[in-house]
């Protein structure tokens, strides 16, 4: 019995994925890039890719964000990453490139970017980080901050009669026909956390299988750039992003949905 115990005390359960260097993240405490970063480098290592995976980084909060994977990466002109990985993937197919972006490098500078990439159906892989505000400029409004938000370019908050309506990218891109995978998830508990590793599981195995890009959308906090506590702003997402963004699978189509069926992920 007494070694039994021993060795079930010797057994791990939880370890750092491979692919995630072992250094101190630059970002804010309570920010959600680590959590997501992490995710990725344990899809990436599930799926046995990391010597062909190629990340194109974004400008913004995580645009040296090539640093802490063990894989290559790049940092692309600000909004260009789908441009850059799509060079990558129409040069070198073997390979897989996926983009790491932010509301101002996706939603506004790079709009025309990752709408033309949609349209053509490009084999890459997006992850879209949505926190609403612009964290490394300021604390500015982004394309995605919601209307009455105050950030340090509207104090009074967001006016959509001066600034417009967000920008609801899920629901724009996936009126297109050329993505295969689009969905939006969140990660303001463990549970889905969970669901947000299997939406990136799933977006890189499409791409993987040939069927045309994948975006994933993330709903993630910004406590600095919202001005609340790091466990207030999960509260924060859940209560005002969660109704203006709603999570789930907006585009899947039927090559996709039997990838997922044959994967478990139905």
């Amino acid at each position: 019995m007494a070694q039994t115990k021993a060795a079930k005390s010797d057994t791990i359960l939880f370890a750092a994925p491979q692919s995630l260097e072992d250094v101190p993240l630059h970002y804010c405490p309570g920010c959600g890039h680590g959590i997501v970063h992490r995710l990725i480098a344990e899809v990436v290592d599930k799926l046995g890719i990391a010597d062909r995976t190629v990340c194109v980084a974004s400008v913004g909060c995580s645009a040296i964000n090539y640093l802490y994977f063990k894989f290559d990466g790049l940092e692309s002109s600000h909004g260009r990453a789908p441009a850059s990985a799509s060079g990558i993937k129409r040069c070198r197919p073997d390979l897989i490139p996926f983009t790491y972006q932010g509301d101002g490098d996706l939603a506004a500078i790079g709009t025309a970017e990752i709408v033309h990439a949609c349209a053509r159906g490009e084999n890459i892989t997006v992850f879209f980080i949505n926190n609403a505000i612009y964290g490394m400029t300021g604390g500015q409004m982004a394309p995605t901050t919601l209307v009455g938000m105050h950030s340090t370019s509207t104090p009074g908050g967001r006016n959509p009669a001066l600034a417009g309506y967000p920008i609801k990218v899920c629901e724009m891109l996936s009126t297109l026909e050329g993505p295969a995978y689009i969905a939006r998830v969140s990660i303001y508990n463990p549970a889905q956390v969970r669901r947000a590793k299997q939406a990136i599981e799933l977006a890189f195995r499409t791409q993987l299988a040939g069927l045309g890009l994948a975006l994933v959308e993330v709903l993630s906090p910004c406590p600095v750039g919202w001005g609340v506590e790091p466990v207030q702003a999960m509260d924060w997402l859940v209560e005002h992003m969660l109704p203006q963004y709603p999570l789930g699978e907006y585009k899947v189509t039927e090559a996709v949905q039997a990838l997922k069926e044959v994967k478990g992920h139905a």
